[in-house]
């Protein structure tokens, strides 16, 4: 019989429940429809092999009878308990057969079950809207990826059938136990409730040190990640010694919940084996008393004893096997969870596409917030002409990058439209509307893989002659050749292999690529050299010719040129103009430069 996992001896975890037990119970049960079939081969395969380790007993039983009366008539025959020990070495392989059958086809069930959650939630995340990603943390996404994709993977092709196994069992020996001795079935009932009171004693109090030792550990693992992220600040500054004596605080909460939940939990065996033990005195005094007077064989002890043994093991599994079900199926809680979250608007039927696009922009009377009751942007409007260099500047939290999430339709307007060649972008199929955007954010994003395929990106069509140019463009190609393998060069998860200012030419280099109808750009040369950041920007005066594009500002002096600068504050357009309008105007845009001028003033003064 396959042995249950988590037993007592080892501790449990503290369970996580679910809310709606029964719903998520009954849902996660509909994607085991298109197995069925295999389903059904399971149920059959752990039945028939729980079925003759249950009859083993019995048959060994009777070989020793056989052979004790043997020895006592002295009259030994050797046929009946050979035969015997053939059926039961039959009876061994078919078990071990059927239990082979059964993990092989469940494994198989469990992983092809797990493929269609995880298809489908990966699918899920690439219709949901900005916000959902924005408001959630990326380990909360990730967990449910990995942990409780793993945790109903691992339930799935173990723990169902424990289940089935152990309950069979259960009745199988009772019955079995009754058909030999039903005082003795008696006796052997009677340590069931005291085991049961023992676990649940026990039990009880190791979930309070465990959770204290999950506790402590994530406090562990979090102050690990980050003094090995931040290590350089952490010998800039000299805390080593302020670290070490931190981790040797928690490493010591770690020692002192870990070892006490540990030898709580790990009481809970030697009670069990000392019941189970008390279990077998009275059994073994019945039985021999049973066996004077002649009312049962000499066999049938041995079995019972053995039938005593199973008894007590799958009430352990079935209350492991309990908790690891609530813990499943609060993991595919939460897998519903985000299957059951509010999707991007729908695109319409007749959803447009704009095959040669001109760059006109124009916002009208546009209504957002990131609430509905709270709106950040009211009554906006704007005509941006194709081909026009717009700057969007204002103080940290104006909304300027809320005008380009809105812009590529990250976020939906509350009220108005925004147009795109007089077209609403609402009524424009996103893949379409995205595709006219090329972007250079502050933040670089670039992913595992060589350079040549992060510059790529930008166009799938790109020939290497195209990737070549527009690295030499953005004037990447000469410390790209610096490299050991050049284009071929592989960047790491992070890209720490390079530096900021590198990384934020391969992204410019992407951009170039994909010769956009219109670009947005965040401060796109902020992490780049004062020689290299001229390089860039004349680069971007070529880029940007004949295009439309938006250009996020902090710094001031780099927009002077532009041909419509928006003064944003608290979501609001408060000014429009070019840059010398503005600044005769003397409102808040010349507040904002005139205290970037004095600042700048201040810091070359000092220097």
């Amino acid at each position: 019989m396959p042995m249950g996992r988590g037993n007592f001896g080892h501790g449990r975890m503290p369970v996580q429940k679910a809310k709606d037990f029964k719903g998520t119970l009954r849902r996660l049960m509909k994607y085991f429809r298109p197995h069925r079939f295999r389903l059904m081969v399971v149920v059959l395969t752990t039945i028939l092999s729980t079925v003759f380790s249950i009859v083993s007993p019995d048959l060994m039983g009777k070989a020793t009878t056989l052979l004790f009366k043997g020895v006592m008539a002295r009259d030994l025959k050797f046929a009946p308990i050979v035969h015997i020990l053939v059926v039961l070495a039959v009876l061994y392989v078919l078990s071990s057969a059927f239990s082979y059958v059964q993990q092989y086809v469940m494994a198989g069930v469990a992983q092809k079950t797990v493929y269609a959650l995880r298809r489908e939630a990966n699918q899920k995340l690439a219709r949901l809207p900005l916000k959902f990603f924005d408001a959630r943390p990326n380990g909360e996404i990730l967990s449910r990826f990995v942990n409780d994709f793993d945790n109903i993977s691992n339930t799935l092709q173990q723990s169902l059938t424990q289940l089935i196994g152990s309950v069979i069992t259960f009745v199988g020996v009772i019955v079995m136990m009754l058909t030999i001795s039903p005082l003795m079935t008696l006796v052997v009932a009677l340590t069931l409730p005291l085991s049961l009171l023992v676990t649940r004693m026990v039990a009880k109090r190791s979930q309070k040190n465990f959770k204290a030792q999950q506790k402590s550990l994530g406090q562990l693992n979090s102050h690990v990640e980050e003094m090995y992220t931040g290590h350089k600040i952490v010998k800039a500054f000299g805390h080593e010694e302020r670290s070490i004596a931190k981790f040797e605080e928690i490493n010591r909460q770690l020692y002192e919940s870990g070892w006490r939940s540990q030898f709580v939990s790990g009481l809970i065996m030697p009670l069990m084996n000392f019941i189970g033990n008390l279990g077998y005195l009275f059994v073994s005094v019945i039985g021999g008393i049973l066996v004077m007077r002649r009312a049962i064989q000499i066999g049938d002890i041995q079995a019972f004893i053995q039938y005593t043994r199973q008894f007590s093991q799958p009430l352990t599994q079935l209350s492991s096997i309990a908790n690891i079900i609530q813990s499943t199926i609060a993991s595919a809680e939460r897998v519903f969870e985000l299957l059951d979250e509010m999707e991007e608007v729908e695109e319409p039927l007749d959803a447009k596409v704009i095959d040669q696009p001109k760059g006109d922009v124009a916002f009208h009377d546009v209504k957002f917030g990131y609430r509905s009751d709270a709106l950040l942007i009211e009554d906006m409007n704007i005509d941006v002409l194709s081909g026009q260099t717009v700057a969007i500047v204002g103080p940290t939290g104006a909304g300027k990058t809320t005008l380009v999430n809105l812009l590529m339709r990250f976020y939906e307007v509350n009220g108005g439209k925004i147009t795109i060649d007089g077209r609403d972008i609402a009524h424009l199929k996103r893949d379409n509307l995205r595709s006219l955007f090329g972007m250079v954010l502050q933040d670089t994003w670039l992913f595992h893989g060589t350079i040549y395929e992060n510059i790529a990106y930008g166009r799938a069509d790109a020939t290497e002659e195209d990737v070549v140019q527009a690295a030499k463009s953005a004037h990447a190609d000469r410390f790209i050749r610096t490299l050991p393998d050049g284009y071929q060069t592989i960047l790491n998860e992070e890209a720490s292999n390079l530096s900021q200012g590198q990384k934020q030419l391969l992204t410019i280099a992407r951009a170039i690529l994909k010769d956009p109808a219109i670009l947005i750009l965040d401060e796109a040369t902020s992490s780049v050299d004062t020689r290299t950041e001229v390089l860039i920007q004349n680069a971007m005066k070529e880029l940007m010719k004949g295009r439309t594009s938006f250009v996020i500002a902090h710094r001031l002096s780099t927009i002077r040129d532009a041909d419509l600068i928006l003064v944003m504050d608290r979501g609001t357009v408060v000014e429009q103009g070019t840059h010398s309008a503005l600044l005769e105007r003397g409102g808040f845009y010349a507040e904002l430069y005139n205290s970037q001028f004095a600042a700048g003033a201040v810091t070359n003064s000092v220097g």
